[in-house]
Formats: structure tokens, C-alpha cells, sequence
């Protein structure tokens, strides 16, 4: 008999299941695989109802469509320069001892604390973690606050021009 795994020719082989295939080995490389107990499932075999059920579920979930213009989105927040530098100052670090703790330049700390550079999310997150701050709020888009004090939708008239 020859090992399907090996190609030695030895005097018997055992079914083993490897990587859900099954094979006959021989002693050597039986350590490779799982013993073969006539369960597995063969090629073509029907599939278990919760398995389908479960991915149809997942199919279901990813073809529905999303409405993007109610999702809430994280903005940056206006005043975030004196939030940086008064989270930096509460540590009682001097700007180039916290730009080398977070491996960036002086100056972009001094920029971003000045409000004339905005950083990118890489470095927000980084300064958000190193200050134990949030310089990034949830905005609802869609609300809009009119001349009475409430949110209100938008209307045709927020399109049309008055003359």
C-alpha cells in the first residue's frame, strides 16, 4: 500500500482526516491528521438547515441598504488646540517632552495647539490616547435648529432661491 501523504510503499495505511480530506497514511505521517471515524460529511452532501439559515442571515444583513444621511459621524471639535494644550499643561509637560513621548515633531504639537494645523485621524487618535482626552464629538446630521429654537427637517424652501 502507498501513503497518499508521503508516497512510501509500506505494509498498511490508516484513514486519517486531514484539513477535511480523508487520506490513507501510513504510521509517520498519521501524526499529521485526525482519525477518520466515517462522519465527515462527502462532497455534494446536503448542508444542516441552521447553517444555511445562518448564512442567509448574514446575506440578509449585508444587501440591506443603508440610509448614509442618518448615520452620526464623529467631527472634530472646534477649540480642540486649547484642549490639547490644557490636558498637556494638567501632565505638567512642556511641549517638546510630550512631542517626544508620542514621537512627533515640536512643531506640529505647537501647530495643533495653535488651531493652524488639523491633525489627521492617526494623530488624533494618538493624542487622545497620550492626553486621556476627546477631541472628536458625535454630530446628528439631518437636524437643523430654525428660528424658533427647534430641530427642524429640511423643506423645498431650503433649496429654492428667494429673490
Amino acid at each position: 500500500m502507498i501513503c497518499e501523504m508521503c508516497g512510501a510503499d509500506v505494509p498498511l495505511t490508516k484513514p486519517m482526516l486531514v484539513e477535511g480530506t480523508r487520506l490513507s497514511l501510513c504510521p509517520g505521517c498519521a501524526r499529521f491528521g485526525a482519525e477518520y471515524n466515517g462522519s465527515a460529511p462527502a462532497p455534494g452532501a446536503p448542508v444542516p438547515k441552521a447553517v444555511i439559515d445562518e448564512r442567509l442571515q448574514k446575506r440578509e444583513r449585508r444587501m440591506q441598504t443603508r440610509d448614509v444621511f442618518s448615520v452620526s459621524s464623529r467631527e472634530l471639535i472646534e477649540d480642540y488646540g486649547d484642549v490639547v494644550r490644557a490636558a498637556r499643561e494638567a501632565k505638567g509637560l512642556s511641549i517638546d517632552d510630550f512631542a517626544k513621548s508620542i514621537f512627533e515633531k515640536r512643531n506640529i504639537i505647537a501647530k495643533i495647539e495653535a488651531n493652524d494645523l488639523v491633525p489627521d485621524d492617526k494623530l488624533i487618535n494618538k493624542l487622545e490616547k497620550a492626553l486621556g482626552i476627546k477631541l472628536k464629538e458625535v454630530l446628528q446630521p439631518g437636524a437643523q435648529v430654525g428660528s424658533g429654537g427647534q430641530a427642524e427637517g429640511m423643506t423645498l424652501s431650503n433649496f429654492i432661491k428667494k429673490e
